[in-house]
């Protein structure tokens, strides 16, 4: 009996002394676990306050507003066409040249005609002159001077006549050589070497990229925000250089389908801009002298909502937002922050309220 109640104390004390260890290494495993939480490693930065735009964008299309269909005001034959599609020419540049043999012999013939009333001119001045002799001598009337200055003013005028006429023939012939009215870049050939041409028919087109209008289908619900005059960003795929103009007009009507409004810019001595390209176009609808915008990473949703996390004394605290504008990777803060408080910009992700943090220096 003695002996029983001996091994039952031992194994007593046994287990007390079991637990006590378990015990003590449970709170050194819970102790050790939160010597190693360390805190996060965030960027941070400081909200201010600074000027944003309000902006609208939208892609739509460039038109050339000058590209000439160079007609032959002449019917005649072409001698050459000195120009090829995609070639580039300039104002005054000779395009094509048309057959002016029939001017040339009509050119001297009018010459002729003109040396012949010269001629007649020339005699007809001493007949009045040996007439008006004789009168003053008394020996025939006045009327036959008066008669013969008659037939020489008659003369005179068709001199006039004649030279107005020899103007015109060598006007007509200067349209057989055909240049280019602008500069530009030849889109299409219309005729070639023997080709017979008629008064009107086309010879070449020309693209001219002097002056190129932007067409730009903003939605209909910014339209009583849209007027002529507000500046305009544009660009294009096919130049690196962008162009700032202004709305130059709205058309009156919604685009039927889209329901956008056509909105008008125009582009001037642009030469790498092409015609028939796409293009980028942003109004400035507004502009505010004093914003707080953050960057987009700092914004967290959440549960309760669009949250940051604000800094102080190395501990994030979430604090909920409402935002406004969003514009070039930044978001305007209506509510909830003050300028100059300092968040949570990489990381933000990662926290909780009141979690601690560990400051990036910028490098």
């Amino acid at each position: 009996m003695q002996n029983t109640n001996t091994f039952f104390i031992i194994g007593l004390l046994s287990s007390l002394l079991l637990a006590c260890g378990a015990s003590s290494d449970e709170d050194a495993e819970k102790n050790g676990d939160k010597r190693d939480i360390k805190p996060t490693l965030v960027t941070v930065t400081q909200v201010k306050n600074q000027a944003v735009e309000t902006t609208e964008t939208a892609i739509g299309s460039l038109e050339g507003l000058i590209d000439p269909t160079v007609a032959s005001e002449l019917a005649a034959r072409v001698i050459k066409v000195h120009v090829n599609p995609g070639e580039t020419v300039t104002k005054g540049q000779l395009i094509a040249t048309l057959d002016a043999t029939d001017f040339g012999m009509q050119r001297n013939e009018q010459q002729a005609e003109v040396a012949r009333i010269q001629a007649l001119i020339d005699n007809q001045a001493k007949i009045v002159a040996r007439n008006q002799t004789l009168v003053d001598k008394k020996f025939i009337s006045q009327n036959v001077v008066d008669n013969d200055v008659a037939q020489q003013n008659v003369l005179k005028q068709q001199l006039a006549a004649a030279r107005a006429r020899a103007n015109s023939i060598n006007h007509n012939s200067s349209k057989s050589k055909i240049v280019a009215p602008v500069s530009g870049v030849v889109e299409r050939k219309l005729v070639d070497t023997g080709d017979f041409v008629r008064v009107g028919d086309p010879i070449v087109q020309i693209i001219s990229k002097q002056r190129l209008r932007a067409h730009l289908p903003f939605p209909e619900h910014i339209g009583a925000q849209l007027k002529p005059g507000l500046k305009v960003r544009l660009s294009t795929p096919t130049s690196e250089k962008p162009v700032v103009s202004d709305i130059r007009e709205l058309k009156p009507m919604i685009t039927e389908g889209s329901r956008t409004i056509d909105v008008i810019a125009d582009v001037v001595d642009e030469t790498s801009w092409q015609p028939g390209a796409s293009v980028t176009g942003t109004v400035v609808l507004g502009e505010q002298s004093a914003a707080m915008m953050i960057p987009e990473q700092s914004l967290v949703l959440r549960p309760a909502g669009e949250v940051v996390y604000v800094v102080r004394n190395n501990v994030a605290y979430q604090t909920i937002i409402k935002t406004g504008l969003r514009q070039d990777g930044l978001i305007e803060i209506l509510e909830g922050l003050s300028a100059n408080d300092t968040i949570v910009v990489d990381g933000a992700g990662f926290l909780t309220d009141k979690a601690d943090v560990s400051i990036q220096q910028a490098k």
